[in-house]
């Protein structure tokens, strides 16, 4: 059974950072994409980042420059640091896995999902 286990949300006043954690465990991701998504109240899920197994990354206009998505194959883990934080990163953030490299935007596209962690910027 595949799981995503996120950790690191929390309260950070804006213009701080947190960083975020995503272990997969149950099978690994070692030729497909690990990314990042948000849904914040009354808007619809949205990728805010991506990476393939090779290392290609995308991010999401509002977020570059300041987001930063990684990945430890050999710990089956991928990150997100988030620096320079605004009131408008507040949001529920999953992590989201799929076995294609190809660039997917749509939730519907990926096959598994993290049960989300709060993020929660203070102006």
């Amino acid at each position: 059974q595949v799981q995503l286990v996120e950790s690191g949300g929390g309260l950070v006043q804006a213009g701080g950072s947190l960083r975020l954690s995503c272990a997969a465990s149950g099978r690994t991701f070692s030729s497909g994409s690990m990314g990042w998504f948000r849904q914040a109240p009354g808007k619809q899920r949205e990728m805010v980042a991506r990476i393939t197994s090779g290392g290609s990354t995308n991010y999401a206009d509002s977020v570059k420059g300041r987001f930063t998505i990684s990945r430890d194959n050999a710990k089956n883990t991928v990150y997100l640091q988030m620096n320079s934080l605004k009131p408008e990163d507040t949001a529920v953030y999953y992590c989201a896995a799929r076995d294609n490299i190809r660039l997917a935007l749509s939730p519907r596209e990926w096959d598994y999902w993290g049960q989300g962690t709060q993020v929660t910027v203070s102006s």
